[in-house]
This record gives C-alpha cells, structure tokens and sequence, in this order.
C-alpha cells in the first residue's frame, strides 16, 4: 500500500505548494516524456488548434480515471479509504469533460482519425498512470503535473496569439451551464484553494468561492 503520508486528508496550511519526495530523475523523465507527446501532437495537428485541444482533453481526463480506479480498490480490499480523494478526483474528471465537451462544441474532434488518435493514447495512458499510482502516488501525480503545465501554455499561448478573434465570438452553451449556470456544486469541489481557506482561515484567509463570468470564447 503507498505510504499514508501521500494521503493526508488534512494538508500542512503552512504549505502553499508541497514537494513531492522524488528523485530529481524522475521528475526529469517525467517532464522528458510529457514533451516528447506534446512534440508529437504537434507534429499531427499541426494549427488545427481546436483538434489538438480535444485530443489533449480527452488524454487530461484520464489520470483522474486512474486515480479513483485505484482508490476504489484500496476502498474495495478494506486498506483505507479516502472520500475527500476520490471526491477532489472525480469533481477534476468532472471539469475535464466540460474542456473537452467544449472543444468538441468547436468541432475538434469532428474527424475520425483524430478520435483514435488520442483514445489510443488514452487507453494506454490510463494503465501507466494505474501502474504508477498502485506503486508510488507522487510519481502519478507529478506525472500529471507536466501535462496540465502544457495544457496551461498551450492555452495561455493560444489566447494571447488570437485574443481578438476569441473574444467576439460567443462563448459555447455547454461553457456557460457548466460555469454560470449549473450545479457549481462539482466545480466548487476541486477548488483546493478553497478549501484550504475553510479548514485554516487564520492562514489562508476568508474562503470566497470562485465565479467565473462566461460571455465570450475568450472566456
């Protein structure tokens, strides 16, 4: 079983940013691998943006999948169980298929070889990350880390570069059910800073939960 000190229902409040205990290698090869499939699906999409976003949501979706696989077994085999993870988990799945409902909206995943592409990658994806998980939590979740990093550049590159364009265009129906106008119940669970702010407003503050406003594609 991974060591409880991964687990920790109640993180330190003096810890804004906590380091996972990992060799510098590791980390390393994290980073080495996650690059080389940002490299390849570039070289696939090419600009076809709204494609490469879909394949790159429906790959983002997958460590959360294997994170509550997991929990669930340890739950199963009576080890431990740990609801505010497999909450914190399923809610951040939650949020991934909105991105990638979003992009489909925009039709990135209209062609069929860009489906197999990136579900064949998927279904890999989620056995190593499973396999990773089951022996060593931190190496998954750094894993993860360096795909949501490139998730976040390639997005914030993308609006800076057509910013224009996105905001006269209006924003996608599914965008503003999921933000302004659904059950914000899922959304409001995976807001980590947030719960931080309730468990230790000494330290974090007073807990203000966030709104997004959703008008246009840019936002």
């Amino acid at each position: 079983a991974p060591s409880s000190r991964l687990f920790q229902t109640t993180p330190d409040p003096t810890e804004t940013d906590p380091a996972l205990d990992l060799p510098e290698w590791i980390q390393k090869t994290n980073k080495l691998t996650i690059s080389l499939v940002k490299s390849c699906l570039s070289l696939i999409y090419g600009d076809r943006h709204y494609a490469r976003f879909a394949a790159l949501e429906t790959i983002a979706r997958v460590p959360y999948f294997s994170y509550t696989s997991v929990l669930h077994l340890y739950e199963t085999l009576g080890w431990f169980r740990k609801k505010e993870y497999i909450q914190i988990h399923f809610a951040e799945s939650w949020n991934e298929l909105h991105h990638l409902l979003i992009m489909e909206s925009l039709g990135g995943n209209d062609l069929k070889i860009d489906r197999l592409i990136a579900q064949h990658i998927a279904f890999f994806y989620y056995w190593i990350v499973v396999i990773l998980y089951l022996f060593n939590p931190a190496i998954a979740y750094d894993l993860n880390k360096h795909v949501e990093q490139h998730a976040y550049e390639s997005y914030d590159t993308f609006i800076r570069e057509h910013s224009e364009e996105l905001q006269a265009l209006p924003a996608p129906q599914v965008a503003i059910d999921y933000y302004e106008q659904g059950d914000l119940y899922m959304f409001d669970a995976f807001q980590y800073n947030e719960m931080n702010r309730k468990k230790h407003p000494e330290v974090y503050g007073e807990s203000t939960p966030r709104r997004p406003v959703v008008k246009t594609l840019y936002d």
